[in-house]
């Protein structure tokens, strides 16, 4: 942890911290299949801990952890998002509504260790294949994002 002591007053920031988006466009996600989501484009990592599409936890502790994924479809019910922590599927959140663009996103705090790593996945439930569109301005994109929690 970063922290300053200046006239009694503790600052301090939530470092580590990352966000990703992903780059390009991940094409044909099949139905009833789970994919791992492309996050190859880091908007910033402040302890170079994103690299090969997941998150290497470099300071043990309590985290805040984030990720969306939106597609344009209108019949891929349910979908999921998941959260893989080393390499075993480990927590989702899971929607059923069928709508021309779907968005799913999903937050949680947990503490992890040095060395645990985190992925993000993804699921259609039924339909044809899907694409999850790349770029860091287009609204069709995926994010993974998360910081160290200070003071917990």
């Amino acid at each position: 942890m970063n922290t300053a002591i200046n006239a009694g007053v503790t600052s301090a920031t939530n470092t580590p911290a990352f966000m990703t988006t992903q780059g390009s466009t991940q094409s044909s996600l099949s139905s009833d299949a789970t994919t791992k989501v492309a996050m190859n484009t880091e908007v910033f990592d402040t302890d170079s801990a994103f690299a090969s599409n997941k998150f290497v936890v470099p300071v043990a502790g309590k985290y805040l952890i984030n990720a969306m994924v939106r597609i344009k479809s209108s019949t891929d019910a349910p979908i999921e998002i998941k959260f893989y922590k080393n390499g075993s599927s480990y927590k989702k959140r899971r929607i059923g509504q069928q709508l021309d663009y779907d968005t799913i996103s999903f937050t949680d705090i947990d503490t992890y260790a040095v060395n645990d790593y985190l992925e993000v996945y993804y699921l259609q439930g039924t339909g044809g294949s899907v694409n999850i569109s790349g770029g860091t301005t287009d609204e069709f994109r995926a994010i993974f994002q998360g910081y160290k929690l200070i003071g917990v």
